[in-house]
């Protein structure tokens, strides 16, 4: 048995069980299926890219190493985004692998793979497998191999300083907690070619796993305490490999993800949405946005339902999860400036959207928040379960398990509705819902729960989370 699988971003497991050959196999297999399809880079180049945590460089030279033992060409990105990395793949026409875990702990790690129009697909990992399972690699070489660097960077910032404008961010003042993101000093550096004031907060030469979707209460303090201190207009910040954001008002109020997703679709005038049904369901609320697609969790299928929107006509697509990502479906202008698509998950586009309308608005995030309306919605999870445990519990859960039902639900008016399309999300008899599903990229359970106020939501996932732990002892 091994913690390594395909989840909803990539492949992830122990750094114990990815360092070494199991890295370097499946680096081989997702080259074998580059080169089956003819969809190799100019000169057979594969770029690679890689986060902060501990055991990113070793695995990236074992990336490195796997890519020219294929036949191909590796290209040293270095220490970059996600998104930037996704970009100069597609700009070069070639393919990429980012070495990231994401917002998971230091002991684990991961590998993203992408085609240069994007990242691969469900059915592209499940040809990784079969390749990875056909090779039967049982050893690998040794010795370092040399690849050329590339600057990444460059366009990245480029691509925002040119389309938000010189001058977006005017007498911002933003604060930038940077933990151990990736990202943290291009952030920065974006900020302040707007017309911003960065702030830098909370720098770490230690890896945190700052995950947007179920923040740490160090995380929540520290905004707050940073609020309070200085005079900030927000403070933002990333998950380690800066493709999700986390945007906080002016008083270091956290704003859930799918909030600074809607806030973006906003600023760039969206006519289609499509995010998971984990975001909050003001989003279907009539007249806030002409059309709206909901999908399963995870990037791939936001991205296939960015596509199938997209061939229905839709001309304006921005995609968006719970967690924060946002993801261009399609080229927008605005006010005479073009910004090009990029299908991948971005922390930087929902960060400098939701700021320029702070900007344009001369009114504090905290007002633009309110104004969504959005229903009061909190997630955390249970660590360390095993899926199986998960899905026995989530099975009790569908068959209306009468243990379940006569100590949650009865205080709840039973349940009214069920969505099982990822998971499984209850609408309850009193209106609010709770969601119960497996993370598709570590061991552990999601709780998601909507209510009319904040007393209401945060006592519901209580007892949501109670029931869960209990019930998979």
């Amino acid at each position: 048995m091994t913690s390594l699988k395909f989840g909803t971003s990539g492949l992830r497991g122990l750094v114990s069980e990815l360092v070494g050959l199991p890295a370097y196999s499946h680096v081989r297999a997702f080259c074998a299926m580059i080169a089956e399809d003819g969809a190799a880079g100019p000169g057979g180049e594969v770029l690679i890219g890689r986060d902060l945590r501990s055991s990113s460089p070793l695995i990236a030279t074992q990336c490195a190493r796997a890519v020219a033992d294929a036949g191909l060409v590796p290209v040293d990105c270095g220490a970059v985004p996600t998104p930037a990395l996704a970009l100069a793949s597609h700009q070069l026409g070639a393919p990429s692998i980012m070495v990231t875990g994401s917002h998971i702990p230091d002991d684990r790690n991961g590998l993203k793979f992408y085609r240069s129009e994007g990242e691969i697909d469900k059915a592209d990992e499940v040809r990784i497998l079969a390749h990875h399972a056909a090779l039967g690699l049982s050893a690998m070489p040794t010795e370092p191999v040399t690849a050329r660097s590339l600057d990444a960077l460059s366009a990245y910032r480029a691509r925002y300083v040119a389309f938000f404008g010189a001058e977006a961010l005017a007498g911002l003042v933003v604060g930038v907690y940077q933990h151990s993101a990736v990202g943290r000093d291009v952030l920065c550096e974006i900020l302040a070619a707007l017309g911003a004031k960065p702030v830098a907060l909370g720098r770490s030469e230690r890896f945190i796993p700052v995950d947007t979707e179920a923040l740490r209460p160090e995380d929540v303090a520290l905004a707050a305490g940073w609020a309070r201190e200085s005079r900030l207009d927000a403070i933002v910040s990333t998950d380690g490999d800066a493709d999700r954001p986390l945007v906080a008002d002016e008083a270091g109020r956290f704003l859930r993800g799918d909030l600074v997703g809607a806030l973006t679709a906003r600023f760039l005038d969206a006519d289609t949405i499509v995010s998971p049904v984990t975001s909050n369901s003001a989003l279907d609320r009539p007249g806030l946005f002409p059309k709206v697609f909901r999908t399963r969790v995870g990037s791939p299928y936001v991205i296939a339902g960015m596509a199938e929107a997209a061939a229905g006509g839709a001309a304006r697509v921005v995609g968006f999860e719970a967690n924060g990502g946002v993801l261009l479906g399609s080229d927008v202008e605005r006010r005479g400036r073009r910004l090009a698509a990029l299908p991948t998950r971005d922390a930087v586009l929902p960060i400098l959207a939701v700021l320029s309308a702070v900007a344009e608005a001369g009114a504090p995030l905290s007002r633009l928040a309110a104004e969504r309306n959005f229903a009061i919605a909190l997630s955390d999870r249970l660590q360390e379960l095993p899926q199986e445990k998960t899905a026995a519990l989530i099975a009790r859960l569908d068959a209306d398990d009468p243990t379940f039902r006569e100590t949650a639900f009865a205080a709840h008016g039973g349940v009214a509705a069920r969505d099982r399309r990822d998971g499984l999300r209850l609408t309850l008899g009193d209106g609010n819902t709770i969601h119960f599903r497996a993370s598709g990229n570590a061991p552990e359970l999601r709780v998601y729960v909507e209510a009319m106020d904040e007393a209401a939501a945060g006592s519901l996932l209580e007892e949501g989370l109670e029931f869960a732990s209990e019930a998979t002892r």
